[in-house]
């Protein structure tokens, strides 16, 4: 589903720019603005849109979008998780053994030399 939407995109973009006649891009500049709009300061916008609370319309968007990104998602399998998580826990056990010898190493200079 979502590999559609991503392709119907490509071919708008790709379209949209065969539509605009090379004389005219080039009469336009090098510089390509996302809007022709000037940027609203804060001040100036309603309080509405103040909030940073997208519109029920775009917040629906939004999910459909993220849903279609999580059916793409490569889920690992159980054994895969198991294994993974073995080896966080020995990873842990090793790193902790070593810190700990180490503490165990420098108390003595700690106390003796640096605390005196």
């Amino acid at each position: 589903m979502a590999r559609e939407t991503r392709r119907q995109r490509r071919d708008q973009r790709k379209n949209s720019g065969a539509a605009v006649p090379a004389a005219a891009a080039a009469a336009a500049g090098a510089q390509r603005t996302r809007s022709s709009q000037p940027p609203v300061r804060p001040d100036v916008q309603t309080p509405s849109t103040q909030t940073g609370r997208p519109e029920p319309r775009q917040r629906g968007r939004f999910v459909r979008e993220s849903w279609a990104e999580l059916q793409k998602v490569e889920w690992p399998s159980r054994a895969q998780v198991v294994q993974g998580t073995i080896v966080v826990i020995i990873a842990c056990l090793i790193v902790g053994t070593f810190l700990y010898t180490c503490d165990q190493v420098f108390k003595p200079f700690v106390r003796n030399v640096l605390l005196g």
